[in-house]
């Protein structure tokens, strides 16, 4: 092959490439510490769960420990890819005659009546235990060390205790204990410490070294403390005994037990595959939102995509109405599979999508069109949003989307890690944000909000009912090339998650866009269909787009009937990836929101 010099237009950061290994987050800092992990002789698993942990730290705005997740992994040893499914379930006291007595018609977005069981820690243990080679000493001390002696606050967080300090103030004083230091909003870049938060990780760590007989019996015993010690019972007493003000404008105790938290472990599956040409694309099943991704391609693949302008009309057109079907399809059909079936062969098969790809014209739809399968799904009710989505910061960049209640419409983060031997992980932690709940004061952090993704109307797919898992927006992807596991990216961003996640992959698989620059590449995403998050509005025929979208592209869009708005150069998603072709490792990271970071050598 001739060598050329610097062939490739500008990318706002390299490819990362090398043969060692590779790690992409959402934080420059948690990047450094999976890659240390690498770098003392850790797997991609231990460099997973050290990541993840630091990324609770650093990003408190975005993902907290009382928060939840999904993760994929491919493990080189056991030869497959598996979801590790970290969504805790409703609290046996959940109900939707509960929720209805106090005068509630939907779940709050906020406080304690939107905690599910927190399904972090229990998994990172599952993932360290099970796939892993470390200590929990060696993925726990560097966000106990960034805790206790500080790291540097990045703005987001900052625009985001800002937007919540008045509910601080007022309402949650356990909070601004810790998020208004010295009684003030942080400045960006102060050396932030969350020291009581340090300290209820030491103790679980202390815990855990409580006794002897190896690695295993340490983990078991980090998880006791978590789910059946001091920080359940912490958990349970908050819950029974505050009245915390959310965003129905009235306080309300919280349901979720320690009871609930001993009973319930991550689980183990398979993924949810759809073959797309070479590419065999992983999600996890239809408790998430990830599927969509899988739908969206089942009916792409009727088009012809390679050479397209990856900024053009058409292949923006053509990847928003194809959304729109399967995103109606995820509010029609999805939910947990333990409660309900799930006609998912149905929605991926090629009788179903031939007849729904029919619905795609050269004209935008504004009208919600789930499919029929016979015998299955709920009814599908469309509240409309009246004017503009706010959002603190960019437009729909997956950043902070939070009101003055803490209600919030998709703060996350994300990770990809591939080592040396070729294991792969890639996950999307999310919850427990520092605006979903008031601090519990003994552990330095809050409960999350998922339950709001929940419907309180009996049977529906997302009804809610005890013990059952709220559909997730949560969705990382890996993605097999003739048979080989080739491919692991996500991005945060609540429902605009599996819209950045399929525009990311069409641009490198059709556009032949290096992974960097099918980040960089101007993005958008569609309003169209009710959001997962509280109030679950919808703005029929809204099309958000980055400034940088071609001026001839928008008005052609117009013209077609999407009702465009324009966001700001850099605001559209957050992605990152990693790639392994032979002894080759790739990475990549999004320059929007100045956090996300790859590296690796």
């Amino acid at each position: 092959m001739a060598s050329n010099v610097n062939p490739d237009p500008f990318t706002t950061r390299p490819e990362i490439e090398g043969t060692f290994g590779v790690v992409a987050s959402t934080h420059w800092i948690a990047t450094a510490v999976g890659m240390a992990i690498l770098e003392k002789g850790g797997n991609a698993f231990d460099a997973g769960v050290a990541t993840a942990f630091t990324l609770q730290v650093v990003e408190p705005h975005l993902n907290g420990p009382g928060g939840d997740v999904p993760i994929i992994v491919h493990d080189v040893k056991r030869g497959r890819t598996e979801v590790i499914c970290g969504q805790g379930p409703a609290p046996a006291r959940a109900t939707i005659a509960h929720y209805k007595s106090e005068g509630l018609d939907m779940v709050p977005g906020t406080g304690l009546l939107a905690a599910c069981v927190p399904g972090t820690f229990e998994s990172w243990m599952m993932l360290l235990r099970d796939y892993g080679t470390m200590r929990v000493r060696d993925v726990l001390e560097p966000a106990i060390s960034y805790a206790r002696d500080g790291y540097p606050l990045v703005e987001r967080a900052c625009a985001t205790i800002q937007t919540v300090e008045q509910l601080f103030r007022k309402h949650w004083p356990t909070s601004a204990a810790v998020y208004l230091p010295n009684g003030e909003v942080p400045k960006p870049g102060i050396l932030f410490t969350n020291k009581t938060l340090a300290a209820t990780y030491a103790r679980i760590l202390n815990e855990a070294e409580s006794g002897g007989d190896g690695r295993d019996a340490e983990i078991e015993r980090a998880r006791k403390a978590w789910s059946q010690g001091f920080v359940a019972e912490a958990i349970d007493r908050f819950c029974r005994t505050q009245e915390v003000m959310d965003v129905s404008g009235s306080p309300h105790r919280g349901v979720l037990s320690a009871d609930d938290m001993a009973r319930w472990q991550p689980t183990v599956e398979a993924p949810l595959t759809y073959d797309y040409g070479r590419y065999t694309v992983c999600k996890a099943g239809v408790w998430s939102q990830g599927p969509v991704t899988l739908q969206q391609l089942a009916l792409l693949k009727g088009f012809a995509l390679d050479g397209l302008d990856p900024t053009g009309p058409e292949f923006i057109h053509l990847q928003i109405e194809c959304a729109k079907l399967a995103f109606a399809d995820r509010e029609k059909f999805y939910g947990d599979p333990k409660f309900s079936e799930i006609p998912i062969a149905t929605l991926l098969s090629d009788a179903y999508n031939d007849e729904r790809r029919k619905l795609v014209t050269e004209k935008a739809s504004l009208d919600l069109r789930p499919g029929a399968v016979e015998g299955f799904g709920g009814v599908v009710k469309l509240r409309r949003a009246e004017g503009q989505r706010e959002a603190v910061g960019a437009l729909g960049a997956g950043e902070p989307t939070v009101g003055r209640f803490g209600e919030v419409r998709g703060d996350t983060v994300h990770f990809d890690i591939i080592d040396k031997t070729g294991n792969m992980v890639s996950s999307t932690p999310s919850g427990g944000w520092l605006q979903s709940s008031p601090v519990i004061p003994e552990l330095g952090f809050c409960l999350g909000s998922r339950a709001q993704m929940f419907d309180l109307e009996e049977n529906q797919p997302g009804s809610l009912a005890p013990g059952k898992r709220p559909r997730t927006t949560l969705s990382p992807t890996m993605a097999l090339c003739d048979g080989e596991p080739y491919l692991a990216w996500g991005s945060p961003g609540g429902d605009q998650q599996d819209q950045w996640i399929t525009q990311f992959f069409l641009r490198h698989v059709h556009c032949n866009l290096n992974l960097q620059e099918a980040i960089d590449a101007p993005a958008w995403h569609s309003e169209h269909f009710p959001i997962s998050f509280w109030p679950r509005t919808a703005r029929p025929g809204v099309l958000v787009v980055e400034n940088r979208v071609p001026k001839a592209t928008i008005e052609n869009l117009r013209e077609r009937g999407h009702i465009v708005e324009v966001g700001p150069d850099w605001s559209e998603g957050r992605l990152t990836a990693a790639s392994r072709v032979g002894v080759r490792r790739r990475a990549a990271a999004n320059p929007r929101g100045m956090q996300g970071y790859a590296a690796g050598r």
